[in-house]
C-alpha cells in the first residue's frame, strides 16, 4: 500500500500553506434567562410529567428505523411511564398486544439513506394504542399545560433537544399561557452545514411557532477524520461547553463509526474477490480506528465533552460499483484531504497532547488514504468505461463540495490549540492536492 506520491504531495502542500494568512472566528446564542433543562430519559424527552386528556395506565416512546425499500426494519423502546396494562380485565392479553404492537409510520419522520420516526405506545384498560402522527399526539395531550408536554411537541415537530446543554435544549413558561422551548436543527459536519438554535413558542392549543433562530455552530470539512459507514444515523450533537470539546467529541464519534466502515469494507472486498492484501489492510485500518477513538475520547473528556456512540444500521452488502463510488468520494477525496489536515494539526497545534495525538493519527490516516487509492485502482480494472466516468465525475463534485466547505470560518481555539487550518490555509492545502490528484 506504500505510496510515496501522497507523502511528497503532503509535504509540498504543507510548505505552500505556510504563506497563507491567519484568520480566526467564534459564536453566540439566545438569552437563556429563566430557562430550565429538559427532563430526559436515556437521552430523549421523558414521557413522565404529561397530563393528557385521558390518563393512560402506561405510555412509552418508541423509535423506528427502516430502509426506504423496506429491506430492513428495527424498533427500539425508549423511556416509559406508568404500569403496562395495570387496569386491564385480561392483563396477559393486554401485555401480549402491547408487545406485539408496532408501526411503520410515526411523527418526527425523516428519510435520508434510511428512514426514522417515533411513536407513543399506550395502554388504558384493555385498550392498546399507537399514536403515530403529530395530530394524534396533540389530541392525546389536549391542552399543553406542562413544560414536558411542550418539549415533547417540539421534539415531535422535528426539533432536536439536548438533555445537557441549555443552549440546545431548554424550556420555560412564557406568560402567555404556553411555553418557550429552545431546540436546534441541523448538524455541523459537511457542505454548508450548521447547527441552528431555534426559540419556539408552544401555545396551550399545541401550535409550535418559531420566534427566532441563530446559528450556533457552522460545519467544517475536518470533522470527518475517517470513513463514514453507510447506515450511520445522525448524531444529536455535543453539548456546547468548549469548542475543543465539541471538536474532539465529534471526532471520537466518527472515528468509532469508521471502525464499522472498515470492517464492512473488508467484507465487501472479500465478496468481490479483492486481493488478501487489500482485505488485510482494511482490517488493520479498523484496528487503528479503535486507537483513534480512544485518543479522541480522552481529549474530548479533557475539554469537558462526552462523545456519543455511533448508531449504524445494518444494511446488505453492496455491488462493486457502489463500493467503488463511495471509496472515490469518502476515501480518495475526503479521507485523503483529512489525512493532510491531520499532518497540519501535528505541526501547528499549540497544545502538546493534541500535537502528539495528531502525529500518530495523521500517519495512520495517510495509510488509510493510500488504501483508498489502491482500492480505486483495483476496482476500476473491473468496471465499465461508463462506470469509471461516473467515479471521475463524483470525485470532481466532491472536490467542489470540499472547496465550499473549507471556506467556512473556524473557532479561534481550534486554530491555535488544535492546529485546525483556517479557511485560507485549508484552501491552499486543497489546491495543491487538486492540481496533482483530482485534476
Amino acid at each position: 500500500m506504500d505510496s510515496p506520491l501522497l507523502r511528497r504531495l503532503f509535504s509540498r502542500a504543507l510548505r505552500a500553506s505556510l504563506a497563507s494568512p491567519l484568520v480566526l472566528a467564534g459564536c453566540g446564542g439566545a438569552d437563556l434567562t429563566g430557562y430550565s433543562a429538559l427532563a430526559c430519559d436515556d437521552g430523549f424527552p421523558t414521557v413522565s410529567g404529561l397530563s393528557p386528556t385521558v390518563s393512560p395506565d402506561f405510555v412509552q416512546l418508541r423509535s423506528i428505523s427502516m430502509g426506504q425499500d423496506e429491506s430492513f426494519f428495527d424498533e427500539v423502546r425508549r423511556g416509559s411511564s406508568g404500569t403496562a396494562c395495570a387496569t386491564a380485565s385480561d392483563r396477559a392479553a393486554c401485555e401480549s398486544a402491547l408487545n406485539a404492537l408496532s408501526s411503520r409510520t410515526g411523527f418526527r419522520s425523516v428519510c435520508e439513506q434510511t428512514c426514522s420516526a417515533y411513536y407513543l405506545a399506550t395502554t388504558r384498560g384493555d385498550e392498546v394504542t399507537a399514536l403515530t402522527t403529530l395530530e394524534a399526539l396533540k389530541g392525546y395531550l389536549g391542552s399543553i399545560d406542562t413544560a414536558q408536554e411542550a418539549a415533547l411537541l417540539a421534539f415531535a415537530s422535528n426539533y432536536n433537544l439536548s438533555c445537557r446543554d441549555l443552549e440546545r435544549g431548554a424550556v420555560r413558561a412564557n406568560g402567555k399561557g404556553g411555553f418557550n422551548v429552545i431546540g436546534t436543527t441541523g448538524y455541523a459536519c459537511g457542505l454548508n452545514t450548521s447547527v441552528t438554535q431555534h426559540v419556539l413558542e408552544v401555545s396551550a392549543s399545541g401550535e409550535v411557532k418559531e420566534v427566532s433562530n441563530h446559528i450556533l455552530e457552522r460545519g467544517h470539512p475536518n470533522c470527518v477524520v475517517g470513513r463514514r459507514p453507510v447506515g450511520l444515523r445522525a448524531s444529536d450533537g455535543v453539548a456546547c461547553v468548549d469548542a475543543l470539546g465539541r471538536h474532539f467529541a465529534l471526532a471520537a464519534h466518527l472515528e468509532a463509526a469508521s471502525i464499522k466502515a472498515f470492517l464492512r469494507l473488508r467484507e465487501e472486498l472479500a465478496l468481490h474477490g479483492a486481493d488478501v492484501a487489500l482485505r488485510d489492510a482494511a482490517l488493520v485500518s479498523a484496528l487503528e480506528e479503535v486507537m483513534h477513538t480512544d485518543v479522541s475520547t480522552r481529549l474530548a473528556r479533557r475539554f469537558g465533552a462526552t462523545p456519543q456512540r455511533p448508531e449504524v444500521v445494518e444494511l446488505p452488502l453492496r455491488s462493486l460499483f457502489e463500493v467503488a463510488l463511495e471509496n472515490a468520494v469518502e476515501g480518495c477525496v475526503r479521507e485523503t484531504f483529512g489525512a493532510l489536515v491531520g499532518h497540519h494539526q501535528a505541526l501547528h497545534a499549540r497544545d502538546a497532547e493534541v500535537r502528539e495525538a495528531m502525529t500518530r493519527i495523521a500517519e495512520d490516516e495517510t495509510r488509510h488514504a493510500e488504501l483508498s487509492w489502491a482500492i480505486d485502482r483495483w476496482a476500476r480494472e473491473q468496471l465499465t468505461a461508463a462506470e469509471c466516468a461516473t467515479l471521475r465525475e463524483a470525485q470532481r463534485e466532491a472536490v467542489v463540495t470540499l472547496r465550499e466547505e473549507v471556506a467556512l470560518p473556524q473557532d479561534a481555539a481550534l486554530v491555535t490549540e488544535a492546529g485546525v487550518p483556517t479557511p485560507e490555509v485549508a484552501a491552499s492545502l486543497l489546491a495543491t492536492l487538486e492540481q496533482e490528484l483530482w485534476a
